[in-house]
């Protein structure tokens, strides 16, 4: 009787300590590739984790959200303190534009998945126009026709990036103005003779900004290139706060975000209904927990937490209100929640459904 109560304790022991430690540490879960050429071969990144349980883990799954999305994993059991990984390799071929896919790892230690996340910006040359510079405005000629800048801070100094460009005319091509946002910046040639290439410097400000999230602003730029004057362009931004990752005894010293769920199924419904869900974010950590924002991918989805600050120990409600408005079919959308947690500052809650079309 007495051993059966000592591992009763030691299950429940075990089981309370697993809900308050991190099983698997990641260096990060979130990985931005910036821009994707849409003509090259698959992208990849490596996950990497330490076990920092006090038994052998093994990964048993890990499903991504795409078939664009290949995952690979190690396959070996993965002992206390030792390293192991998780793959994921994306293919941009077919998917121009903005990406934001997620791995899901399951392991045979904790029911709890993990959800890892890639996203990037897969840019598109011109097929009319070979070369180096495929995208033509009139007379001058660039790699892209839109300006991505991957992350952006919003606590950190602005990043500036250089965006080549030649004047494949016949006459030189002279820059009179551009129009742009406060917290974005350019630099421009002041002309370009005829085959002279040069370079658009940009900066993006993300503390002028100061929004989470994903952002797409646009820049026009004057010219006297005859017929062709206004040239517009794209600028993309995934914006977020930069964390110095904790180390030592800091460690068990910061807020730690968890969400109860980290997919929400919401079965099948009519178009005509807007769905009401809701799930549990909980502060597991030793300091206040901050919720930052939350974004959802679209304007179909929306979410707000009871709480902005949690303490520790404590939990809100996170409420979520999806409206499938024209939408049929399976729906896959994304809460994605900002917060101060250092480890983990940028999460996603995932939200499938069946949309019946009426």
């Amino acid at each position: 009787m007495k051993k059966l109560m000592i591992v009763a304790l030691m299950t429940l022991g075990f089981q309370g300590w697993s809900q308050q430690v991190e099983l698997l540490i990641f260096r990060e879960k979130l990985y931005d590739f910036g821009d994707v050429d849409e003509l090259k071969t698959n992208v990849t990144h490596d996950f990497v984790f330490t076990n920092n349980s006090s038994l052998p883990i093994k990964i048993l799954s890990v499903d991504a959200s795409c078939g664009c999305t290949t995952p690979a994993w190690s396959q070996e059991p993965i002992a206390h303190g030792a390293t192991g990984f998780i793959k994921a390799s994306f293919d941009p071929r077919g998917r121009p534009g903005y990406f934001n896919k997620t791995l899901t790892v399951r392991t045979d230690l904790d029911a709890n998945p993990i959800v890892l996340q890639i996203k990037g910006q897969v840019t598109t040359p011109s097929a009319e126009l070979p070369g180096d510079f495929p995208i033509a405005e009139g007379s001058l000629h660039f790699k892209t026709k839109s300006f991505s800048f991957g992350t952006v801070y919003i606590n950190r100094a602005p990043v500036q990036k250089q965006y080549p460009v030649i004047n494949k005319g016949l006459t030189a091509v002279k820059f009179i103005s551009v129009a742009m946002p406060s917290y974005i910046k350019v630099e421009m040639p002041a002309v370009l003779a005829p085959q002279e290439s040069g370079v658009i410097k940009i900066s993006y400000d993300g503390r002028k900004k100061n929004q989470f999230g994903f952002a797409s602003d646009n820049i026009q730029i004057t010219t006297d290139d005859m017929g062709d004057e206004v040239k517009s362009f794209s600028v993309f931004a995934s914006l977020e706060e930069y964390y110095v990752s904790p180390v030592g005894a800091e460690v068990a010293m910061v807020p730690v975000l968890s969400m109860k769920q980290e997919s929400i199924d919401l079965g099948s419904f009519g178009q005509g209904r807007v769905i009401n869900t809701s799930t549990v974010v909980v502060n597991k950590g030793k300091r206040d927990l901050q919720i930052k924002a939350l974004q959802g991918n679209c304007a179909c989805i929306t979410a707000e937490t009871s709480k902005k600050i949690i303490k520790p120990g404590d939990s809100t409600t996170l409420k979520i209100s999806f409206t499938p408005q024209n939408r049929g079919g399976t729906q896959q959308k994304a809460i994605t929640v900002y917060s101060n947690d250092p480890r983990n500052p940028v999460q996603r809650l995932l939200i499938q459904a069946s949309i019946n079309e009426e």
